[in-house]
């Protein structure tokens, strides 16, 4: 690593290389344990590069503890679970000041969110106070109480995940909250031969409590995800190509089936997500197809459909393809 005039330090090609393969080793790793969802980890991979969080979506036993526990211990970070209920408090996420009888004084007791990698499950199952207090972790990567600010650790990631099925006894984030993810990343059920290799292995004797025995190694740390960031950050983006995205994301607010197009900020994390996915494809340069690769899972929640199309069952996705189809691509 080098220094330029400015005195911040610049990575050199190899320092580069070694820190990509460190992270495209973390998704061999991370198939050992979970089968058939390569794309969602990526997804995490590219969110953890944009410091940014995600919002995972699919229906229980898709593996999404498994997913965020192996990649945790691929990538040599900790890793906490809170499951969201109706009755859980603010502190409870977050911690909270507890009283000590031996020096008669109040000290802080950290909650889960102190960690790198936090799942936050069925986030919709708990009411909007709670669900604010972790957003607001998320956006400003501390925690205050009484006054006193508390850095989260780094890197730190939130993936919260939702039943797309069962929505009775819910709090849905409303719009302004769901725009706070960087992500959102649809967990589908497996594939025929994907969910044969689940049963073949466990057959074999595979405990998915028990991540050492599957073969799933620490392969990569936050020393590599710090370079990578930093390599990240000089990939190169041509103005056609932010003329792109925001084409993209205008057309979102003109389409007749969206109520809410997608922000400003929409556009600003669809240009982080496509440079992290561009580098991690070896490029140093975003092409067109980086952008559309990133367009779903990137804008689908920042958007909301018309009652009228809700009714006619309009799905976001296939809205946002006819767009991706019909705004011009840079030559």
């Amino acid at each position: 690593m080098s220094e330029h005039g400015s005195g911040q330090r610049v990575l050199d090609p190899m320092e580069h290389d070694s820190a990509r393969q460190a992270l495209l080793d973390v998704r061999q790793e991370v198939s050992k344990a979970v089968v058939g969802q390569d794309a969602t980890v990526t997804g995490m991979l590219i969110a953890l590069l944009s410091q940014g969080h995600v919002l995972l979506e699919g229906v229980p036993g898709v593996a999404k503890t498994l997913l965020v526990r192996a990649l945790s211990a691929a990538l040599s970070l900790d890793t906490k679970r809170v499951q969201f209920t109706p009755d859980l408090m603010p502190g409870d996420v977050t911690g909270s000041l507890v009283y000590d009888s031996h020096t008669s004084e109040f000290t802080f007791r950290e909650g889960p969110v102190f960690t790198n990698l936090l799942l936050a499950d069925e986030i919709n199952r708990t009411p909007p106070k709670t669900q604010a207090s972790l957003l607001e972790a998320m956006e400003e990567r501390q925690v205050s109480v009484d006054g006193v600010s508390r850095p989260l650790p780094s890197p730190f990631l939130v993936a919260a995940t939702q039943n797309p099925v069962e929505y009775e006894g819910t709090y849905p984030l409303p719009e302004a909250q769901l725009d706070r993810f960087l992500l959102k990343l649809t967990m589908p059920l497996p594939e025929r031969r994907d969910e044969m290799e689940v049963i073949r292995r466990h057959a074999a004797g595979f405990d998915p409590r028990d991540l050492a025995a599957a073969g799933v190694r620490p392969v990569a740390g936050a020393a590599d995800l710090e370079r990578a960031r930093h390599a990240v950050s000089g990939v190169a983006v041509e103005q056609e190509i932010i003329g792109y995205i925001v084409d993209l994301v205008r057309a979102t607010r003109t389409a007749p089936s969206f109520l809410l197009g997608v922000s400003p900020r929409g556009a600003t994390a669809l240009l982080n997500t496509s440079r992290s996915w561009a580098w991690l494809s070896g490029r140093g340069f975003v092409t067109p197809d980086d952008v559309k690769a990133l367009a779903l899972p990137c804008l689908r929640h920042r958007v909301a459909l018309q009652p009228e199309a809700q009714m006619d069952g309009v799905r976001v996705d296939d809205v946002l393809g006819s767009i991706l189809a019909s705004v011009p691509v840079p030559r």
